[in-house]
């Protein structure tokens, strides 16, 4: 099993869902290869949808920035082997939904 494997190194999540994201991950690498992280994020996003409900973002690669919002405990990176997972849920940024709002609207004439 490649939980032992992995290295969490953050994370807002509960145990339990820490260990989902851990088994989404392994069954996703024993479908595909490492070589295809777009399949593998794919798999464990429609996981955690279908688990915990819509909105959930992953990205899988061996070298990537970020910087997410996301939803109070639906957050994790971890390593397995070379490969690194960020997986969240993500949440309005409230600064920016009123900024949006201040935006006139345009009419017909």
């Amino acid at each position: 099993m490649l939980e032992g494997k992995a290295v969490v190194n953050e994370t807002d999540m509960l145990e339990a869902m820490q260990h989902d994201a851990l088994q989404s991950a392994a069954k996703a690498l024993d479908i595909f290869d490492v070589t295809e992280p777009t399949e593998i994020a794919q798999f464990i996003k429609k996981e955690f949808d279908g688990s915990y409900g819509a909105g959930w973002q992953c990205i899988v690669g061996t070298d990537f920035g970020s910087f997410v919002t996301h939803s109070q405990g639906c957050f994790i990176h971890f390593c397995i082997g070379s490969l690194a997972f960020l997986l969240f849920r993500g949440a309005a940024n409230l600064a920016a939904s009123v900024e949006l709002d201040r935006i006139p609207t345009l009419e017909a004439v």
